[in-house]
């Protein structure tokens, strides 16, 4: 039980790095996501949390995407601000695509769960799950809304967790909510005016 806390803790305190990174627009932040998910993805196959699991191995892997696009892919000058990927917002229309089918796969694989494995919670694993999938490829991307949809993820998350009895990991999640609402008016405000990337630590 120590030793779980131990890394539990570990991940949370890289989870909150990568957040507080991601705010600045700061390529370190990645390192952090990677080291954090890897973490997280023995801990929620240790209670049962499956889909949660699967989706920190994709975690992970968007770490590498993340960082290698935020530095400027396709051999972009990297010394230059404009090599980033600039922020932006989506239409009406991509939203209401991208909680359908948030909406039917959540159905499907938490049909699946219930009905053929010991996971615990599995629709609401599987909304969190499909939700955090699209949601973090928005985030590499740099389309705003993302942090507005963390918002209602990390707090349905915050429920999961502490039902599983990941506390320390529910109060990361409470923090999450309330830093992801920074992070939508800090990248909202970089938006409009224009404002570079924090290009200060790219390494």
């Amino acid at each position: 039980m120590l030793a779980t806390s131990f890394w539990e803790l570990l991940a949370v305190l890289l989870a909150i790095a990568y957040l507080l990174l991601a705010l600045r627009e700061n390529s370190l932040c990645w390192y952090c996501a990677f080291v954090s998910t890897a973490i997280f993805t023995a801990l929620f196959w240790d209670v049962s949390l499956l889909m949660e699991s699967a989706l920190n191995v994709y975690y992970m892997a968007m770490a590498v995407y993340g960082w290698w696009q935020w530095r400027g892919a396709a051999g972009a000058d990297t010394n230059s601000a404009k090599s980033a990927i600039e922020i932006s917002a989506w239409p009406l229309r991509n939203h209401l695509l991208a909680w359908g089918g948030i909406g039917a796969l959540t159905l499907v694989s938490g049909s699946l769960l219930a009905n053929n494995t010991t996971a615990a919670l599995p629709y609401l694993d599987s909304f969190t799950t499909w939700g955090s999938v699209l949601t973090t490829w928005m985030v590499t991307r740099k389309i705003l809304e993302n942090w507005l949809y963390w918002i209602v993820i990390d707090a349905i998350s915050i429920f999961l967790y502490l039902d599983r009895g990941l506390h320390l990991t529910s109060l990361l999640f409470v923090a999450y909510v309330i830093i992801v609402v920074f992070g939508f008016f800090a990248w909202r405000k970089r938006m409009v005016v224009g404002e570079p990337a924090d290009l200060a630590v790219q390494r």
